[in-house]
């Protein structure tokens, strides 16, 4: 098993989704700005042709609504794939990509499968139940919101629409279930306060030591440190010799008849 991965953040967490849905948009504002049409380029499955299309179909929409609702999620999913699995996070989403529209190329219908939809449902397959299979609970909460956020996605694993292309939702499903076992040993160092730890000693805690064996507080005195002077030290002689005794003299002036005696 592989040495757990460290939990931060970076600036690619987000560069890398963002320049993803960025290109989603560039590809389809030049079907709309040049009038053409890149359905062509998606998984066509029964064809030796088709098989471009699993690198080109998830840049590749239809409509603008389809678009839309592909960005989102994709943007939601993959950034919390980039901060929780930084260590495996590109072989999950290329070699993910790659074994999603080949499967959906084997599956599908003779039809031109495209859009994100599949990454989508790989991505959110694969943080769903490596959430559960992690035991970890911030992984969990992350599961249990994609859940809340994309669960209706799950019907559409399913031919409730001829219109979308189902095969390509469930090859990524399955894809993102096989991951979640596949990388199971992958997964984020849970933080331990400095009590959890196993070298803890309340007795070195200075909170600790403010109460006693019964949990009552004790109201500790501070403690000042008074450094003895040495002798042999010049320097202390010198501050020593200083210290004389101090000498006051008062005048005492008494006023009568506006005389001063």
């Amino acid at each position: 098993m592989s040495k757990p991965t460290k939990l931060f953040f970076s600036l690619d967490v987000i560069l890398y989704p963002l320049l993803f849905v960025f290109i989603m948009w560039v590809v389809f504002w030049f079907e709309i700005r040049f009038n053409t049409d890149f359905t062509q380029f998606g998984v066509r499955p029964g064809k030796l042709e088709g098989l471009r299309g699993i690198l080109f179909g998830p840049f590749i929409h239809g409509s603008l609504k389809h678009l839309f609702n592909n960005s989102i999620p994709m943007l939601v999913l993959m950034s919390a794939l980039f901060y929780f699995y930084r260590s495996i996070r590109w072989r999950i989403l290329i070699i993910g990509l790659l074994i999603t529209g080949i499967l959906t190329w084997v599956i599908g219908r003779p039809a031109n499968h495209i859009g994100a939809s599949g990454v989508v449902y790989l991505l959110a397959s694969f943080l769903f139940f490596k959430g559960i299979i992690s035991k970890h609970y911030q992984l969990t909460a992350l599961s249990f919101a994609v859940v809340f956020i994309y669960g209706s996605l799950l019907w559409y694993v399913f031919p409730v629409d001829p219109v979308i292309s189902w095969e390509g939702h469930l090859s990524g499903f399955l894809v993102g279930l096989t991951f979640a076992f596949l990388f199971r040993g992958q997964y984020v160092e849970k933080k331990k306060f400095e009590w959890e730890q196993d070298d803890y000693n309340p007795e070195n805690d200075p909170f600790m030591r403010q109460f006693d064996d019964f949990g009552n507080f004790i109201e500790l005195k501070p403690e000042l440190e008074i450094e003895s002077l040495d002798p042999n030290d010049s320097q202390s002689n010198t501050f020593a010799e200083s210290q004389q005794p101090l000498k006051i003299h008062y005048s005492i002036i008494i006023k009568k008849n506006n005389e001063n005696i």
